[in-house]
């Protein structure tokens, strides 16, 4: 497993395992939660929420709500790329889609959006602001964030409310 960076991004890539794969021959729902984490420990590492961070700051990301489209099957012999894209963020909490992607086949196998909140850990852990030079990178990133395909459906309930 492994990123390479494209478009300010990184573009998580892994193998298919063995042990991922169900009675149909297909990727276990549960894996695509496991590849989304995965691409999305590449992403805090992009934004400098790395584990020096984490360490730092006792502050790291907890998920709040994730919604998957299961698009195509997967295949054991495949490699999936994950593509990751900041659609919203304020003070503690980031909006995020990944878009799932494989050689095999020309439009994208699964996508994903997932609610990010900004926390600091400890014995009662609270959501925290993110500092000054996050918030700077997170907005360049949006702005840089690409429209979707028309293939890749949206979540109609996952959204940052301002007041």
């Amino acid at each position: 497993m492994s990123s390479a960076n494209l478009a300010g991004l990184p573009v998580y890539r892994t193998k298919i395992q063995a042990d991922w794969i169900d009675y149909n021959g297909h990727l276990r729902d549960a894996y695509y939660g496991l590849i989304l984490s995965y691409a999305t420990d590449d992403m805090m590492d992009h934004l400098g929420l790395d584990a020096a961070y984490r360490q730092r700051t006792h502050c790291t990301l907890y998920t709040l709500e994730v919604h998957i489209h299961f698009l195509h099957e997967v295949k054991g012999s495949d490699e999936l790329e994950v593509r990751t894209s900041i659609l919203e963020s304020d003070r503690k909490r980031i909006h995020v889609r990944c878009v799932f992607t494989c050689a095999r086949l020309h439009e994208p196998v699964a996508a994903a959006e997932a609610m990010l909140l900004h926390v600091r850990q400890g014995e009662k852990p609270a959501s925290a602001p993110f500092p000054a030079d996050i918030e700077e990178r997170l907005e360049l990133l949006k702005s840089a964030a690409a429209e979707p395909s028309p293939a890749v459906p949206r979540s109609r309930q996952i959204a940052i409310k301002r007041s």
